[in-house]
């Protein structure tokens, strides 16, 4: 694929679901800018989160705190992702999948994105205000690197460790947010979700990596080449290694296992059927991952439950 290509609707990033075609027509580029189209990566905000507040309860995780987390997983996915836009407007107009996002296309001006993240940011700071004043603190420390992250591929070939850093940082929160601390099992925790994502993020990253090439970005799949597939498993394994340790720190019930092992037979499937020069393979392995999360989730509240 090359950087100035006729882009095919199925290689873009151009609007196309449900909830944008239902917009009015002044709203549909900000939906765009938002992704609310595609909830893949909110599912990946919000998983660690989920995990950590379920980890950490006793019994069934506390439901207002699972929507708050979930209200603020969309919009900071959102904000994210406009501010992504915004530092990347000048890379992605040449990139053929993501040259008819909102800000290159013209739709949205600079001006505008930078009133919506305001506005985005000022919606995640209200939900965060509704935590306790621990959870509240490491929150807002994440901003950093929500604001950090959208360089690193102008700098290091492992921008994919920066997002494992930003994506799983409710991690740390959701415990704080129930036990009002910062416990060693949210730590370790926090470090599988970075591997979880390095893993992840390096199969996605393997669609743009030709582009990023001619562009003269970098990434994991850049650095990795045709030995990823050995790396995810290692990155894969410590993954599955340090929620373990984080299980077994906080006395996880025998269900928690059970769950742990079906998402190993899932990394195994994911990197044993991967095709790094095919994006749409690429793509759909990335997206499996939001099973992963769930699967995870779904262990620990058992284990929590049943205890």
């Amino acid at each position: 694929m090359r950087a100035q290509a006729t882009p095919s609707p199925s290689a873009t990033d151009a609007p196309s679901g449900p909830i944008e075609r239902l917009l009015p027509r002044r709203l549909k580029p900000f939906a765009s800018l938002a992704r609310l189209d595609r909830p893949i990566g909110t599912w990946l905000l919000l998983w660690p989160g989920l995990w950590s507040l379920a980890l950490a309860a006793d019994g069934w995780p506390d439901a207002r705190l699972c929507a708050l987390f979930a209200m603020g997983a969309l919009v900071m996915r959102s904000a994210g992702c406009t501010f992504n836009d915004i530092a990347d407007r000048k890379f992605d107009a040449r990139v053929a999948r993501t040259r008819t996002r909102p800000i290159p296309s013209g739709a949205v001006g600079v001006r505008g994105a930078v009133i919506f993240l305001a506005l985005l940011l000022a919606a995640g700071l209200t939900i965060l205000l509704q935590l306790n004043t621990v959870a509240i603190i490491i929150g807002a420390a994440s901003l950093v690197l929500v604001f950090t992250y959208p360089f690193m591929k102008r700098i290091t070939y492992w921008p994919q460790a920066f997002l494992g850093l930003t994506f799983n940082w409710g991690a740390l929160v959701g415990w704080a947010a129930v036990d009002g601390t910062l416990g060693w099992p949210a730590i370790i925790l926090y470090a599988g979700g970075l591997f979880w994502t390095l893993g992840y993020d390096t199969i996605y990253a393997h669609q743009d990596k030709e582009d990023d090439v001619l562009i003269g970005v970098k990434s994991s799949a850049l650095a990795l080449g045709g030995n990823s597939k050995p790396w995810l498993l290692v990155f894969y394994g410590l993954t599955l290694a340090a929620i373990a340790i984080a299980g077994a720190l906080a006395h996880i019930a025998w269900p928690f296992w059970i769950a742990l092992g079906v998402s190993g037979l899932h990394f195994i499937w994911q990197v044993s059927t991967l095709k790094l020069d095919a994006p749409a393979n690429c793509l759909a392995r990335f997206k499996a991952n939001s099973w992963v999360g769930a699967i995870i989730f779904a262990g620990i509240v058992t284990a929590r439950v049943l205890a």
